[in-house]
């Protein structure tokens, strides 16, 4: 006896049984249907990500196409291509296939460039998506592990790119080798070993091209997509992020599903960016390696600057003293440390630390523990953007460090003045950042306060009858005030004794943390207080200066 469950759907048509026969094997369409419904919400700062994730297509698409033509060999042989001023050089397979990619394959030149700038704007928008991220705290519970993922993301880009950019083995790449070869060796006990397995053998020896070709186009590529689908995959698991607004909870998302107002905006964006990318590289050069020449490990290239993302590492050694005070190279136990390769990249790599642990950082001075999907505005975490400007600062200033050179020669500057000035604020950017950034912070948010409590400035000036001039203030819309009052008050956390009744020397850290990041803060208008200013305000008069009123001052 049959009943309804022993129905079973026949499609008619050949395209729609081969369908139904993969999805009754797979499950596709629940797989479809259950993220067809994923709700996004719809805010420009999120689209620094799908940027990041396009150019990221494009890079594997115009990779492809290079990694037909390329010959990854340092074999010496004699260059006969159509770029005459190079005909009958010496050089590596590898640069002379490069030169035969720009000059000799049709739409070469163009996929080459295509692929560099796809490479920066990756780099790029991954940087100020992660930057997003940071400043609004959406790395806070549950996404502190996918937080680590855009970490881990951001290292294999700048591995990726100095990879890529190697390749050619023209005069320019070779000296950034040579540097990667300088900063591998100060490493204590192990350096030289990291050098002749990178090289094989001394600098710069015959395999390293063909080593940073299976890293820049297998070994990497892999695991960046393999970082981008687990970071997908936490973001659907995980409800989105968004900012406070009306209707909007720790509980829901307001916002478009992705299927289909969001796949159709995705895809218009997507053919955007590669139509910009597009744009640049047909009419921009980029490391136009014909004017380089091939690599000699003789001349040394005046003005030879890294990729900006590589800026860091190159403007930390440009700023490192010489020989003055005293010579930065140790012998320790027989061992030769070159302190003035290894002390300005040690700054780097505690930055990066921080970078990863900071979510836990947060979550131990704060004794915040719970789920967090709505998004804080920048200036009402002032100890966090604050933080967050000094670091961009620190990287900043290396990065410009690495360009000191021409920084003196454009704008008619001593080398070495520059150098001083770059020094200082090395020490002091971040400083200085930390201080204004949270005193700006501060000052919007009893800005914002104001406008909640006695509305927005109109414009418009009014004549009392005994002929004060006053302004108009106007109430806010629900919306706007909702946004201004939806944040949530970290308060100080003073240290704590443990069951044993006694407060450990990392619980009263804590407490001096806890003290540093909210000891000076502005509390959010409380509905008493909103309900006592609104309750006289509707669009009242205020005096715009001092007078005798009082009672229209204070209102």
């Amino acid at each position: 006896m049959s009943t309804s469950s022993d129905f079973e759907y026949r499609p008619t048509t050949r395209t729609g049984r081969i369908a139904n026969f993969v999805d009754t094997r797979v499950g596709g369409s629940s797989i479809v249907k259950e993220f067809g419904r994923k709700v996004f919400p719809d805010h420009w700062s999120f689209m620094f990500g799908e940027v990041a994730l396009y150019s990221f297509v494009i890079l594997l698409l115009s990779g492809t196409f290079l990694a037909l033509w390329f010959d990854p060999t340092m074999t010496s042989m004699e260059y006969q291509g159509n770029y005459v001023p190079m005909q009958g050089v010496e050089m590596s397979g590898a640069y002379a296939s490069t030169l035969n990619i720009s000059f000799d394959i049709r739409g070469g030149l163009f996929l080459r460039q295509l692929h560099h700038w796809s490479a920066l704007l990756f780099v790029m928008a991954l940087s100020v998506h992660m930057l997003r991220v940071f400043f609004t705290g959406a790395f806070r519970r549950p996404r502190e592990l996918n937080w680590v993922v855009g970490c881990v993301l951001f290292i294999l880009a700048i591995v990726a790119g100095f990879s890529g950019y190697s390749l050619p083995d023209d005069v320019l790449s070779g000296n950034g080798l040579r540097i990667a070869d300088a900063i591998a060796k100060s490493v204590p006990v192990v350096g030289t070993y990291i050098s002749m397995f990178m090289f094989g053998g001394e600098f710069p020896g015959h395999a390293i091209i063909g080593r940073l070709y299976i890293v820049h186009v297998l070994i990497i590529p892999a695991l960046i997509l393999m970082m981008i689908v687990v970071h997908l995959f936490m973001v659907v698991v995980h409800k989105h992020t968004q900012f406070a607004g009306p209707g909007r909870t720790e509980n829901n998302v307001v916002g478009f599903p992705v299927g289909p107002v969001y796949a159709a905006k995705a895809g218009g964006f997507f053919f955007i960016v590669f139509g910009i990318l597009a744009a640049i590289a047909g009419t921009t050069t980029i490391n136009a390696i014909w004017n380089y020449g091939p690599y000699d490990p003789s001349p040394v290239q005046a003005g030879s600057q890294p990729d900006w993302y590589m800026g860091f590492s190159d403007g930390g050694l440009r700023l490192m003293p010489g020989s003055w005070p005293f010579s930065w190279e140790i012998d320790l136990f027989g061992l030769a440390i070159p302190l003035a390769i290894l002390l300005p990249l040690i700054p780097m790599a505690g930055m990066f630390g921080v970078m990863f642990a900071w979510p836990w950082i947060e979550r131990w001075v704060t004794r915040d523990d719970r789920v967090h999907n709505i998004l804080d505005r920048p200036r009402n975490a002032p100890f966090r953007t604050a933080v967050g400007a000094a670091g961009v600062t620190f990287y900043a200033v290396q990065m410009i460090a690495a360009s000191g050179d021409l920084i003196a020669t454009h704008f008619h500057l001593a080398v070495n003045d520059v150098i001083y000035w770059l020094r200082a604020l090395y020490f002091l950017g971040p400083i200085l950042a930390f201080i204004i950034v949270r005193r700006f912070c501060l000052s919007l948010q009893r800005k914002d306060r104001e406008i909640v409590l006695h509305g927005r400035e109109s414009g418009r000036i009014q004549a009392l009858p005994h002929g004060e001039f006053v302004e108009v203030h106007e109430p806010l819309d629900e919306y706007r005030r909702y946004k201004l009052v939806d944040f949530q008050d970290h308060q100080v956390q003073p240290a704590r004794a443990n069951a044993k009744g006694k407060i450990t020397g990392s619980e009263k850290m804590r407490g001096r943390l806890s003290r540093m990041f909210f000891e000076d803060r502005v509390a959010p208008v409380t509905p008493a207080e909103l309900e006592a200013a609104h309750g006289h305000h509707d669009a009242e008069p205020v005096a715009v200066g001092a007078g005798s009123h009082s009672a229209q001052l204070e209102k």
